[in-house]
């Protein structure tokens, strides 16, 4: 990784910037009525979330290790793999990144959110939501999909035989990860991908606005981030 820290929290800023883009993009295109993917099918937010961490992980995983993710680097440093005073500023720049990938939706869609009249639709393009209004199985599927997500993040980066290799294995896992356990919330699988898009809902001015559901919020931030502890400390102990 760079030595310097404001380089590589700058990586983290854009990476973290271009998966909301690309992802919550993907989910705009899918919710938003009148797009081109109007109901579309659920593969294509799939397909666009896991290339959305495939590509700043190819683009900066040699310059910050493309964390792009509050809980992996809240897990990396429980373990020791990460200096602990490098952990705020990295997060501090995921989440400022996830807003202004955020705004790139909100401003390439803007038509399309004025047309929507739903407002679970609306909010669904920014954050998560519990299908089912339990904050319970929103817990147990976040903690689920994060802790087979860093596992699998750690396990594939583990050989340090060619990085890219890995970080493709890793946007795959992604897609198949919204694919497979994505049903109940959406996922988050990441903090930042949702309190920051979750803020500028509450500010933006919509025609059609919702409540922002700051009530769930607490669970995609608490539940991705035990469940990457979980996967780097059991790699940890079990594999290393």
């Amino acid at each position: 990784m760079h030595d310097s820290l404001i380089i590589r929290c700058v990586a983290e800023f854009i990476g973290t910037a271009i998966m909301v883009a690309l992802g919550n993009g993907s989910v705009a295109n899918v919710e938003l009525k009148g797009t081109k993917g109007y109901h579309g099918s659920w593969l294509l937010i799939g397909w666009g979330y896991g290339v959305g961490v495939m590509i700043p992980a190819l683009m900066f995983g040699t310059i910050s290790g493309a964390q792009i993710n509050p809980a992996m680097t809240i897990a990396a440093a429980v373990v020791g793999n990460f200096p602990w005073q490098d952990v705020v500023p990295y997060i501090v720049a995921q989440l400022l990144g996830a807003i202004i990938g955020q705004l790139a939706v909100v401003l390439a869609y803007k038509p399309y959110y004025e047309q929507t009249t739903d407002t679970t639709a609306i909010l669904g393009t920014f954050s998560t939501i519990d299908a089912a209004d339990s904050k319970l199985n929103g817990f147990i599927n976040e903690f689920l999909g994060t802790f087979l997500l860093v596992l699998g993040a750690v396990a594939m980066t583990s050989d340090k035989i060619d990085p890219r290799a890995d970080f493709i294995g890793l946007g795959f896992l992604v897609m198949c990860l919204v694919v497979s356990l994505g049903g109940p919330t959406g996922p988050a699988l990441n903090p930042a991908r949702d309190i920051g898009p979750r803020l500028l809902h509450a500010i933006w001015p919509f025609p059609h606005k919702g409540s922002s559901q700051f009530d769930y919020s607490w669970v995609p931030i608490v539940a991705p981030i035990a469940g990457a502890i979980c996967a780097t400390v059991l790699w940890k102990v079990v594999f290393s």
